[in-house]
């Protein structure tokens, strides 16, 4: 027997009162509770002179942005999904969708710098009570990038045509700290304005990053990672400050190209990589390079003295299928 017509839509949805569809979350915010999630936003989030009662009960709203969040929802709408079938007898204080929207909409920059602080002191004591970053009183690297994030809304703060031409989007600034045994977790984030520079901002939130992974156990060598739009003095600064060692891809200038045409042919060691890589320039393919090393390299040598680095320049160049030897270098300056 089958059915004598095709229908336009098939869904199903689980809403039964006794049964409880993300059973999952019990541990996972049992954790964030011991870790302090909702003692640490009643104390820090103070959404003061919000409308509509937005500003209220911060701790309970945020859990269940992150309670939604773990289950799976990545919109407003998604959240609806914490009130189902029994979640309501297991969970206290969860919020309707539309309510958790209002929320959020209120947030100001200043607002969101307070809920940085609570993820600062929230991912420190989640390191404390879990196997978070094995390894980080050894070894931890902290990696800054930025990213483009398209946004549809026209009247949405921040969201103006950058990079890409015809699409408004964020340029936010994003920081993971990792070991080499642990996957990145989120350090620190900057939401900046779409058509912001690549590095604005860049040396406060290396400090940030640095100062939680602290927090979060990274007792031993720290690592900075970026590239070379973050080759600049006051991100170097803040790594020096903090007491971090750096490695900082950087592009051409004079000083640098004076300092790799020093280098003798004698000094290059010759690599090999296990496969061939295309190129991103050219499209060809890439199957063998030399790096070379000069130990003490002045680096911001136009600047007064106490902005001067010093610290090891190690070359790398690149041999295509068609590309002359010299015709690509990269550089990375590390502390020594």
């Amino acid at each position: 027997m089958k059915v004598s017509h095709t229908p336009a839509a098939v869904s199903a949805a689980f809403d039964d009162r006794n049964l409880i569809a993300y059973a999952g979350l019990v541990p996972v915010m049992r954790l964030a509770e011991r870790c302090g999630l909702s003692r640490l936003t009643a104390q820090k989030v103070k959404l003061t002179g919000a409308g509509n009662g937005a500003g209220a009960a911060a701790d309970a709203k945020v859990t269940s942005i992150v309670g939604g969040m773990a289950a799976g929802a990545d919109s407003i709408d998604d959240l609806h999904l914490l009130r189902h079938g029994a979640m309501p007898a297991v969970f206290d204080g969860i919020r309707a969708p539309s309510t958790l929207g209002t929320f959020l909409r209120a947030f100001t920059h200043g607002h969101a710098l307070q809920l940085h602080a609570v993820h600062r002191r929230f991912l420190g004591a989640l390191a404390a009570h879990t196997p978070l970053l094995p390894g980080a009183g050894v070894t931890a690297f902290i990696d800054v990038d930025s990213t483009h994030k398209r946004v549809y809304g026209r009247t949405k703060q921040g969201a103006e045509y950058g990079r890409f031409k015809g699409i408004r989007t964020l340029h936010p600034l994003l920081a993971t700290i990792c070991t080499p045994h642990s996957r990145p977790v989120t350090a620190a984030v900057r939401m900046r304005r779409g058509k912001a520079a690549d590095a604005r901002g860049a040396p406060k939130l290396v400090s940030e990053a640095l100062a939680t992974a602290v927090e979060a156990g990274c007792t031993g060598m720290r690592i900075l990672r970026a590239d070379s739009q973050f080759y600049n003095a006051g991100v170097i600064a803040a790594c020096r400050r903090a007491g971090a060692r750096f490695s900082i891809t950087t592009g051409m200038n004079p000083s640098i190209k004076r300092a790799v045409l020093s280098i003798p042919n004698d000094a290059w060691q010759k690599i090999s990589y296990p496969n061939a890589v295309e190129d991103p320039d050219t499209g060809d393919l890439i199957s063998d390079a030399e790096v070379a090393e000069i130990p003490a390299y002045t680096a911001f040598a136009s600047r007064k003295k106490s902005e001067r680095v010093t610290a090891r320049l190690i070359v790398r160049r690149v041999v295509g299928v068609h590309v002359n030897v010299h015709s690509r270098v990269r550089m990375n300056v590390q502390s020594s």
